[in-house]
């Protein structure tokens, strides 16, 4: 009897645990409030509310307002998102019961928090990411060089620009350059060549992006081996349904290499359906310098995307077509000038993409989204406006990657990525056989946040492999190998975080470097390639002090790589076709370095802001300097801001840089001054920017150690450019 009392009484305090353990569970809050543009204090609709930590998103109606309902209770990031505008940040702590108020003020310009995807492909914001990364929105692109991808991104922290001229420019990321730094467009490759050869460049239109995301350091393990330095994606927007019609326009016109440009793009939506298109061009002319002009140093470009897709609550599904056109000159020594060639590369590429996914699912996967993307690139190199080399890439990409329901603490995410490259070469340059590259890979990335300290690990196999035209007589070759991270990231006081990352990588040999064989003028090397080059192999810690607040932003990291197998260029000596002989070889190699951004709050419109960042880099058995590593650098300005006006006077420098490689010439130290401007006129469902950017005021001769034409072609002198940009929404 007491045996079966004391089992119904353990039965009956078992179940009431149980109800009690349940009505705690379902015990959820919510959230509302208001979004206001910052100027006018009107309301704006159509804002995406991103909650990052669950990935749920509502939108702003025609007042402003938005609602949350049945969050569980704990710690989250809201972020609020419009199309080609700044994100809005804001921390917030969510109880059981009544709705929390949290009202936005979307701000044009000025100091804010970035946003960014693409280093764990979810929204979040950069002081929460493991990664170091920099964002710039579409406002902030259009003051900067848009000729090129490089000449954007120039003075961003940790980001230096490989270039033969404005339109073949770079990026170079800590030091890394090449196969080393991947470049994607809404995280898929682009399908260019511009890894390959300084004089090739990426068919992106910088004024027709909504934003620039870097991730710097090893972004190998969701993005693949050739992100072993790091990535940038050039997101084009268009990820989320509105009401209504929205766009934009950009102009712009300048001095010193006479450039213009032009951009626009309309978005109409109606509830679930999304259709768009994009186009605009640029051009500039030969550019000058303090000592003259460069010859064939012109650029042209346009481009033009379209697309729709239909967004519902439980999945969406989108396609798109783009085409990029680009012709620039490759700058020509005037002191060779009656023995050159006047050379131009004109490339095109056809791009095409498909979107889906489900979301709001119920049980393990929360949601889950899918790319396939082809790439159509050409690119050929004409000598008096004759075809001499043809280049052709096809690539077919493909990306599955399902979110896991949160559960707990525990959130994450796995999929796999691969694509299929079709490349051949007809011409006088036609260095490699062509060849077909196959990669597949699979990965996962967990992220367990206990609000005290949060971890972030996961890993990606991946394989790549070589097929070679057979009648070249060379043999096929693959790889495989293994890349893993691991992060701690620990709040030690109010507003301040420090985080530390430790990631392996591994990253094949490319085509290039397997298969060339021959004259590269674009490298200004003839290349021999190895085809018994071993994978490279790579660990790296990060480490980044951060703190965010109302008068104070900064950032410090340090970092340090060691990769084994580091593939380089070692010039043997001799000389064909009048090029330096240069053999593909390897070694173990060393980079370390640090980077650090000040923000300082003088007074409510006015800000100090300043930055630095440094790379060693060597090859450690004989402890060479590698080659084209940019010298420490430094910026320092004062931001001013009130009533729609903003002044942005700020001075740039660079050390001398003698540590070189072999037959590399060092550049001298420089300090030029820039000023920007701009005056911001807000209505309800309109902003109009109207700007200014004059540059190198001190018309500083200067050049660029990591150009392959520092010799003969100075950086731009003094200039100045307009821009105009209206968003309407």
């Amino acid at each position: 009897m007491h045996t079966r009392q004391y089992f119904r009484m353990s039965l009956l305090t078992a179940l009431l645990a149980m109800v009690s353990a349940w009505g705690s569970a379902q015990a959820t809050g919510s959230i509302k409030g208001v979004v206001t543009l910052e100027e006018t204090n009107l309301p704006l609709h159509n804002v995406v509310l991103v909650i990052s930590q669950l990935r749920k998103q509502t939108i702003t109606d025609e007042q402003g307002n938005y609602e949350f309902r049945e969050i569980p209770p704990g710690s989250y990031t809201l972020i609020a998102r419009i199309d080609r505008m700044p994100d809005v940040v804001q921390r917030i702590e969510v109880v059981a019961g009544p709705a929390i108020t949290i009202n936005f003020q979307v701000k044009l310009t000025g100091i804010r928090e970035q946003v960014t995807v693409s280093a764990t492909g979810a929204e979040q914001s950069a002081s929460e990411s493991f990664q170091s990364t920099n964002t710039l929105d579409a406002i902030s692109l259009i003051q900067k060089n848009t000729s090129s991808l490089g000449e954007t991104l120039e003075h961003e922290s940790g980001v230096a620009k490989r270039s033969l001229g404005p339109g073949s420019s770079r990026p170079v990321i800590r030091g890394f350059d090449g196969d080393r730094v991947l470049i994607t467009q809404d995280g898929i490759r682009t399908g260019s060549l511009s890894y390959a050869s300084g004089d090739h460049g990426e068919p992106i239109n910088m004024l027709s992006i909504e934003r620039v995301e870097v991730v710097r350091g090893p972004a190998t393990l969701l993005y693949g081996t050739s992100a072993i330095g790091g990535m940038v994606n050039a997101v084009t927007g268009h990820e989320y349904p509105h009401n209504g019609l929205r766009g934009f326009f950009s102009g712009t016109g300048g001095t010193t290499n006479n450039i213009g440009a032009a951009s626009a793009g309309l978005e109409y939506g109606t509830e679930k359906w999304l259709i768009w298109a994009n186009g605009g061009g640029q051009r500039s002319s030969d550019f000058n310098t303090p000592i003259g002009e460069v010859l064939n140093s012109k650029t042209r470009n346009y481009d033009i995307s379209t697309g729709g897709g239909f967004y519902s609550n439980k999945g969406w599904f989108s396609a798109s077509y783009g085409r990029n056109k680009f012709r620039y000159g490759i700058p020509v020594d005037p002191g060779d000038l009656a023995e050159s060639e006047i050379a131009d590369l004109d490339m095109r590429r056809h791009n095409a993409r498909i979107n889906g996914g489900l979301r709001n699912l119920t049980g393990a996967i929360s949601s889950l989204q899918m790319t396939f993307d082809f790439s159509d690139y050409k690119h050929q190199e004409l000598v008096e406006d004759e075809v001499e080399t043809s280049f052709f890439n096809k690539t077919y990409s493909y990306r599955a990657m399902a979110e896991q329901q949160r559960y707990g603490r525990l959130t994450g995410s796995f999929g796999i990525s691969g694509f299929y490259r079709d490349f051949k070469t007809v011409g006088e340059e036609a260095l490699a056989p062509p060849t077909t590259q196959n990669s597949f890979a699979a990965f996962a990335l967990e992220t367990i946040d206990l609000e005290k300290v949060a971890f972030q690990f996961g890993g990606r196999i991946e394989r790549n492999s070589y097929d070679v035209d057979p009648s070249s007589g060379l043999r096929n070759r693959s790889f495989t190998g293994f890349s893993g991270s691991a992060g701690i990231r620990v709040p030690v006081w109010t507003g301040g975080s420090i985080a530390a990352n430790y990631a392996h990588s591994y990253r094949a040999p490319s085509l290039d470097e397997l298969y060339n064989n021959g004259p590269h003028p674009g490298n200004l090397t003839f290349e021999i390639g190895n085809i018994n080059l071993n994978r490279e192999r790579g660990d790296g810690l990060d480490v980044s002090v951060r703190h965010q607040s109302d008068r104070f932003r900064g950032e410090l990291n340090y970092f340090y790589y060691h990769l084994r197998d580091f593939i380089f260029l070692a010039p043997t000596g001799d000389f064909d076709d009048g090029l330096p002989v240069a053999d593909y070889l390897q070694g173990t190699s060393r980079f370390t370095g640090v980077e650090a951004n000040v923000d300082i709050g003088l007074h409510p419109s006015l800000w100090l802001r300043s930055g630095l960042d440094y790379v060693n880099a060597e090859l450690t058995a004989t402890q060479t300097p590698l080659i084209r590593i940019p010298p420490l650098r430094g910026r320092l300005g004062f931001e001013f801001q009130k009533n729609g006006f903003r002044l942005f006077p700020e001075l740039i420098m660079a050390q001398n840089q003698d540590r070189v490689f072999t037959n590399e010439a060092p550049t001298a130290g420089y300090a030029f001054v820039n000023l920007t401007g701009s005056y911001t006129v807000t209505q309800q469902h309109a902003a109009h920017i109207f700007g200014f950017n004059a540059f190198n005021l001190n018309d500083k001769l200067y050049r660029n150690h990591l150009s392959f034409i520092k010799a003969f072609a100075p950086e731009i002198g003094r200039g100045v450019k307009f821009t105009y940009t209206v968003r309407f929404f």
